[in-house]
């Protein structure tokens, strides 16, 4: 078989890492090309252009950028129609990856095209489920809720597969050993201010004054605030005023023990929530954006329930603070309680335990069941 794999960003670039080896395993003379970055080209699947020339956010940066994306849409597209593949996988980044399946399709409509990573037309822009049934053939879900979203809204046929956090929950739940440092002091508090430098920046200054809060009632605190190497230096710089001392670990190992050690989380909104629902660590969930960018989300965006955590378990157990209610006065009042024995500590820690069966954690690997539905998809899903 010949696929073709187009990634838009780092979250897509591990995911389409992890299925080619998943493909390799069930015909190891697949042939595999396509768009990603240093993860899956680590896999042998070198990238037509730099992952960073898509690496935008914003409705800001996306117009100074527009160019230069349309001109990588095409590239891409161009590209696919090219290798002529036998399927065409899309992983997520949708308002890329979309663009180039429909370009493949109007120009190729031979070729399957398979989208791994269920948009999130449950939050916002629903109709795009509908549109989606004329340039995608069939949708791998990482969440077990979308496939009956997508069907209630119209959209292409989708299959649930597993989240690739479900394969790594033993390296985010504590030992014994580890469970008794949650529950010693200092507090182990863990601080997600987000993976890029537009999120750091918003969300620091609140962050910082909200831990300000909180020490100034509990006491010490071990504040842990993970990030990837190369933002370490902007979360130097936004962390530099904070009114208690933080340690920034950089290593996937570190980050990982700080899970397995955190008493609680304040994390900005996103896969960081159900990272930490894994892991059992309760948290308080808060988000800020620019003034342009709320008016339009307000306008697009279910924002009664954002927080992935909670939609996975069905029930709102994670404080969520968004825009102005995210003040450090009631991001603090809200995670006071999660750093002592309460009974809103208690509410998250029994539904984080009941992930394991909502997600199917422990089964097949995620990978693998999307490599065996890619590999299937020429005769049709």
């Amino acid at each position: 078989m010949n696929i073709f794999l187009v990634a838009g960003e780092e979250s897509g670039d591990r995911l389409g890492a992890a299925l080619i080896p998943a493909l390799r395993r069930l015909d190891p003379t697949v042939r595999l090309s396509g768009v990603g970055g240093s993860h899956m080209a680590a896999e042998g699947v070198p990238s037509l252009f730099p992952l960073g020339d898509l690496a935008i956010i914003g409705f800001a940066a996306i117009a100074m950028s527009l160019p230069k994306v349309l001109r990588r849409i095409r590239e891409t597209a161009d590209a696919v129609i090219a290798a002529n593949p036998d399927v065409l996988v899309i992983i997520d980044s949708p308002e890329f990856t979309h663009r180039v399946a429909r370009q493949v399709r109007a120009r190729a409509p031979h070729i399957r095209i398979i989208d791994y990573v269920c948009p999130s037309v449950w939050a916002w822009r629903p109709w795009r489920a509908r549109a989606m049934k004329a340039y995608v053939d069939h949708v791998l879900a990482l969440l077990p809720f979308e496939p009956a979203a997508m069907q209630r809204l119209g959209g292409p046929s989708c299959t649930f597969v597993g989240h690739p956090l479900g394969e790594r929950v033993h390296e985010l739940r504590p030992n014994a050993e580890e469970a008794a440092r949650r529950l010693s002091d200092p507090p182990v508090l863990l601080v997600l201010p987000g993976s890029r430098g537009g999120e750091i920046r918003r969300m620091a200054e609140v962050f910082g004054a909200t831990v300000g809060h909180v020490a100034a009632r509990v006491g010490a605190l071990d504040v842990v605030v993970p990030s990837v190497p190369r933002l370490a230096p902007a979360v130097v710089e936004a962390t530099a005023s904070w009114p208690v001392p933080v340690r920034i670990v950089t290593d996937p190992a570190e980050k990982d023990l700080a899970f397995r050690q955190a008493r609680a989380a304040l994390t900005k909104s996103g896969t960081s929530t159900l990272e930490l629902a894994l892991a059992g660590v309760p948290m308080v969930a808060a988000y800020k954006v620019s003034f342009l960018e709320e008016l339009v989300g307000r306008a697009l965006i279910d924002l009664h329930n954002i927080i992935l955590a909670n939609l996975v378990i069905g029930e709102k157990v994670v404080p969520q603070l968004l825009q102005y209610q995210a003040t450090p006065e009631a991001l603090g009042a809200a995670l006071l309680p999660l750093l002592a024995d309460t009974p809103e500590r208690r509410l998250q820690v029994e539904a984080f335990a009941r992930l394991d069966r909502i997600m199917d954690i422990g089964g097949e690997a995620p990978s693998d069941r999307a490599a065996a539905l890619v590999m299937h998809s020429p005769g049709g899903i």
